[in-house]
Order: C-alpha cells, then sequence, then structure tokens
C-alpha cells in the first residue's frame, strides 16, 4: 500500500467498493485518503493502517472491535464511522469516515501560535460535547490531541479517531512502548505509568490541548518519551498565565483542575467539562457586555473646584417702579361699583312688595 500511495495513477480500490483518490493525510500509524464511495456514490475519508499495524492479528481483531463500537456514535461532534474492513490485495485494515473539509487542529495551531481566548473555549467546548457524548456511550477515546480534531471553515469541531489508541494495546508492549495508550505529548500521568485509560484520562488530554491553544505549547516537552512521561506523573505544569497574562485568572484555575495529576481531583467526565467552560464563556461575554454598554443614566455630580459667581440683582427700569405703588383710582372706581350695585336692593325690595303684599 504505502509503495502505491506513491503514484495515484495506481492507487487501488479497496473491498471492490472505494476508489482512493489522494493522500489527504498522514501519520505515524496510517495513511487518510479522500476516496469515493461507488455503492453510494459519495466523498468518504478512509484511513489505511500501515503494513506494520494490519500484520498483527491481534491488533486486527481489536481494531474490528474498536471501529464496531465507534460506528455506533453519532453526534455533531464526532466523525462519523461508516464502514471498516480489510483488503486482501493490499493487506491492508481501513476504516472509512465522513469525509469534512476543513483543517487538523494541530495545524492550525501550527499556523497560528495561539488562539483568542473565547475561541479556543468555544472549540474545546465542542470537542468536550462529542467526547463527553462518548464516555455517556461507554467508550474512551485514549488519544485526545488536537491532531485528532477536525475544523471546519464555520468553526465546527469534530472529533475523530476513537478507540484506535486502544486497540494498539493489543500490540506486544516491547513493539511500540511508546503509543500504547495515547501520544506522549498529550497522554494523562496513569496512561504515562502504563495503567489503563478512564475517563477522566481524556479530561486530562483535553486540559493539554486548551493549554496549548492559549500558549502557544503543551505544558511539558521532552524530547526522551521516557522524560516525557515523569513529566506528567511528577511535575508540576507551568501555570499558563506566565506564559500568555491575557488569559483571565478563573479560566487558568480551570485549566490546572484539568491537569491534575490524580484524576479523582479533576473533572469527572469530558460532559461536566462542557458544562462547565460554557458556564465560564456565558459569564465572561456578559462581563465583557458591561464594560463595553455605554451608560445611560446621567453622570454623578461632582462639587466644582471654584465657587459659584454671585447672582446679580435685577435691573429696575421706570416702568418696574410705577407697577409697584399702588393706583388709588382704580380702588375708588370698585368702591363706586360695589355702592351702586347695593343701592338696587331696596329698589327691587320695594317693587316686590308693591306687587306682593304681606296678607
Amino acid at each position: 500500500m504505502n509503495e502505491m500511495s506513491a503514484d495515484t495513477d495506481r492507487l487501488p480500490t479497496l473491498g471492490g467498493r472505494y476508489r482512493l483518490l489522494r493522500v489527504i493525510g498522514s501519520g505515524g500509524m496510517a495513511l487518510v485518503y479522500l476516496a469515493h464511495d461507488l455503492t453510494l456514490d459519495r466523498r468518504v475519508a478512509i484511513k489505511v493502517l500501515r503494513e506494520p499495524f494490519s500484520r498483527e492479528p491481534g491488533f486486527r481483531e481489536r481494531f474490528q472491535h474498536e471501529a464496531r463500537a465507534a460506528a455506533n456514535l453519532s453526534h455533531p461532534n464526532i466523525v462519523t464511522v461508516y464502514d471498516f474492513g480489510y483488503d486482501e490485495d493490499t493487506a491492508s485494515l481501513y476504516l472509512v469516515m465522513e469525509y469534512i473539509p476543513g483543517t487538523d487542529l494541530k495545524s492550525i495551531l501550527k499556523e497560528r501560535g495561539t488562539l483568542p481566548v473565547e475561541e479556543a473555549v468555544r472549540l474545546l467546548i465542542q470537542a468536550a460535547r462529542g467526547i463527553g457524548y462518548a464516555h455517556r456511550m461507554g467508550l474512551i477515546h485514549c488519544d485526545v490531541k488536537p491532531h485528532n480534531m477536525l475544523v471546519t471553515p464555520d468553526q465546527t469541531l469534530k472529533v475523530t479517531d476513537f478507540g484506535i489508541a486502544r486497540a494498539m494495546a493489543s500490540i506486544q508492549p516491547d513493539e511500540n512502548s511508546d503509543v500504547v495508550w495515547g501520544s506522549p505529548l498529550y497522554f494523562s500521568p496513569e496512561q504515562a505509568a502504563g495503567r489503563p485509560p478512564s475517563p477522566a484520562s481524556d479530561v486530562y488530554s483535553l486540559g493539554v490541548v486548551l493549554y496549548e491553544m492559549l500558549t502557544g505549547q503543551p505544558p511539558f516537552y521532552a524530547s526522551d518519551p521516557v522524560e516525557l512521561a515523569h513529566l506528567h506523573r511528577e511535575e508540576p505544569p507551568r501555570p499558563p498565565r506566565t506564559l500568555n497574562p491575557s488569559i483571565p485568572v478563573s479560566l487558568e484555575s480551570i485549566v490546572l483542575k484539568l491537569l491534575e495529576k490524580e484524576p479523582a481531583r479533576r473533572y469527572r467526565t469530558a460532559q461536566q467539562l462542557a458544562l462547565v467552560l460554557e458556564d465560564w464563556l456565558q459569564k465572561a461575554q456578559t462581563l465583557n457586555n458591561e464594560v463595553t454598554q455605554t451608560p445611560s443614566y446621567p453622570q454623578p455630580w461632582t462639587i466644582p473646584s471654584s465657587p459659584p459667581p454671585p447672582i446679580e440683582p435685577l435691573p429696575v427700569t421706570p416702568d418696574s417702579e410705577d407697577a409697584l405703588e399702588v393706583d388709588w383710582i382704580t380702588i375708588l372706581l370698585g368702591l363706586l361699583a360695589v355702592l351702586a350695585v347695593g343701592g338696587l336692593i331696596p329698589f327691587w325690595l320695594w317693587i316686590w312688595l308693591t306687587f306682593n303684599p304681606p296678607r
């Protein structure tokens, strides 16, 4: 298969159904091809395991078991597994998945270095939702890393490669001990110690991914896998704010909780982590809105620095002086009017008595 991959004209059709078109990704254990499903007439992505893994009987059996479990996962943040099989002509195991146009998160981090805080949190929430769903279905990823997270142009994140790391546990430890339980840069302390992983192990790996998105580097690095395993098991991570001061203190606390050495001190499942990050993001957005919103109320009154100028009296004009004098003529005319009306009362009384004499 590896010889054929160099010449696209000679790419085979796997299982008599999947016509390989071109290589769209590669890793230490597999090549990923864009392919055409001849039966359903659609594009798919096919992960073809490299020859050493395909030849191992124990791995083939475990791979098929894990592929069946992964095919039962249906979630918006998980790459759907359609099919799997073994091609006799090329002696290759393969896994058929939905084709996701986009870029893996590791490539994005290599290009951009760090991501803005809210963008990083939104992406990790999606990863935690997908992995949390798998935890509820009884499946542990075991190899959570940015290479296994595909980001579409509309910022949808989908997790892929469920169960492949567990399948590799069937390989003899002396053959490939450094990848039995995941990738050394991202695996948990218990995986570094060779113990079986749990949902809390995936949570730790999500913490490593979030740390890298926020700071541009994983919390631990060493060229020697043994030394790297020691760092995961024994050494505390460097607080991420020392590398990126723009990280809020409250978010740093969440990251450090994810990277606790003891599984019981982390969040129990990825779903719990998703809920914690959703709550944090909502509070952060509310706080940002309050800070940037223009106040609709008047500014508070302040004491003037100097006393106000004295109030000058209104100027007095000749007209205003005449208005203040008593108008005696008007008063006299008013009295005469009252007397005139009052004098008519006896006259009208005499007329009434004349026509209505008392009896």
